[in-house]
């Protein structure tokens, strides 16, 4: 007989966002359940964010190695032990695991059960044959997997991506990738300063989803890293052998053919609503995820979606729990809050990095908004040049009036230069507050003071300010 449970709230899925949930209900004190059907952490955690990024840092050590000379400082042959660059990944996710585990979440009052959760109707979910959760809400945050194309040969032989690339132990000496999104560029640029041979595949543009001038910046430098990147090339078919793959791909009027030791999949992700039994809740969904409101709100008023998941949303770990935050406002506290896509940033971790909060040019320009743009690069910031870290721009979209609409940041640290950006945007600050800020010296913050203090540059040309300068001359 199946074990009923009452609980506030009942989340489905271990993810960032769902874990920030639950762990936010059990510090109100309200009772709340989760249910995970595999690890805790969810993608984020154990295949995608964290695992990446300690990828990315192994190679970037490499490549650091091989640019000592510019320094002073030369180092022997770049030796990389690919078995330890493995181990090195894991011990980042073993090291971050128990934040995340069963065993904390129970400790902070989360009634944590393991199985497969699925709607038995539109106030109540079944796990297997032990559970019926009957809650006054229900927070759906499932997440995604991996997209994958319906190209001919593919799943006639192995391939890799994003919840098997992490497993590898033995570098693969060449490497196809098709997408040329941020996981494929991340990705490409961590193999190829690891020592494979790499060539990216792309149906459309690379980075399509950021600003093409700053995009130009990173594809630039995957160039000089030797990277191959192939855009606007239809994939038609894939071939297995019982040591290499290839690749055949239309492109420019012609057909081509890339052969490699292995292949990674990164075309996108689709969100997880398979074996929910959604219909049975009374849930709308389609190929695009779970149909929410501003409020992230279902068709069924005691259903939530938030994450990868739901239909129309960034799909971000950052989003999620920024998600999650809404939702606990919105069930534990009645506020009417509503979602704002335009207050969340992204970045692309490759070297330079490439981060973007508000609105893009592109965006601007479609909303029929009167805007300014304002630049700084790199090259002319005194840190950067102590670092050698020249390439890269700031650009600073503003309304006619200097409000901050968007900002992109392409050039080292990126990722962490954007969030002052990113809280002028939340709280509608002028660029005039980023122009007057002190910061210290010499930082790559001053880049972004720079952009802001080059937005009034126009106006020292102003014929009225010189005569009200020169009229205060005269007090000497």
């Amino acid at each position: 007989m199946a074990d009923t449970l009452r609980p506030d709230i009942c989340v489905i899925g271990g993810g960032s966002g769902g874990l920030s949930v639950a762990a936010a209900a059990a510090a109100f004190g309200v009772p709340v359940v989760l249910i995970e059907r595999g690890k805790m952490g969810g993608d984020c955690l154990n295949t995608g964010c964290v695992p990446s990024k300690a990828l990315l840092a192994a190679a970037q050590r490499a490549e650091t190695m091989r640019a000592g000379a510019a320094f002073g400082v030369t180092a022997q042959a770049v030796d990389v032990d690919f078995a330890k660059v493995h181990d090195h990944v894991h011990r980042v996710i073993g090291a971050i695991a128990p934040t995340d585990s069963a065993e904390r979440f129970t400790g902070l009052g989360v009634r944590v059960i393991k199985g497969h959760a699925k709607f038995k109707d539109r106030r109540t979910i079944v796990v297997g044959d032990d559970y019926e959760i009957r809650a006054r809400r229900f927070v759906i945050a499932a997440g995604s997997t991996p997209r994958l194309p319906p190209i001919p040969g593919l799943d006639e032989g192995p391939y890799l991506t994003n919840e098997t690339v992490f497993e590898l132990t033995e570098r693969p000496d060449s490497l196809i990738i098709i997408g040329a999104g941020p996981i494929g560029l991340e990705m490409a640029q961590a193999f190829r300063r690891l020592g494979s041979a790499v060539t990216v595949l792309e149906a459309a543009v690379p980075l399509a989803k950021d600003d093409p001038e700053c995009a130009a910046v990173v594809l630039d430098q995957l160039d000089r890293d030797g990277i191959v990147i192939h855009s606007g090339a239809t994939i038609t078919r894939v071939n297995h052998a019982s040591d290499c793959v290839s690749v055949t791909f239309a492109g420019a009027g012609h057909e081509a053919t890339v052969e490699g030791h292995s292949l990674l999949v990164a075309a996108g992700r689709k969100p997880t609503t398979d074996g929910l039994d959604l219909e049975a809740a009374g849930i709308k969904y389609d190929r695009a995820g779970i149909r929410v409101n501003k409020r992230l709100k279902t068709s069924n008023r005691r259903v939530y979606a938030i994450g990868d998941c739901a239909a129309g949303q960034l799909q971000f770990t950052h989003a999620a729990n920024y998600h999650a935050g809404l939702v606990i406002r919105n069930a534990l506290f009645r506020l009417r809050t509503k979602v704002n896509n335009d207050a969340i940033p992204w970045v692309t971790y490759t070297e330079p990095q490439l981060a973007q909060t508000g609105l893009t040019e592109a965006q601007a320009r479609d909303r029929k908004l009167k805007f300014r743009i304002v630049r700084w690069p790199y090259h002319d910031n005194d840190r950067a040049q102590a670092e050698r870290e020249t390439h890269g721009h700031i650009k600073v979209i503003t309304s006619g009036k200097g409000r901050i609409l968007g900002a992109t940041i392409v050039g080292a640290q990126a990722g962490e230069l954007i969030a002052m950006w990113t809280l002028a945007i939340a709280r509608g600050l002028n660029i005039r507050a980023i122009a007057g800020i002190v910061l210290p010296y010499p930082t790559l913050s001053e880049i972004g003071k720079r952009a802001a203090i080059d937005y009034f540059t126009p106006s020292l040309t102003n014929p009225w300010v010189r005569r009200i300068i020169n009229w205060l001359r005269i007090f000497g």
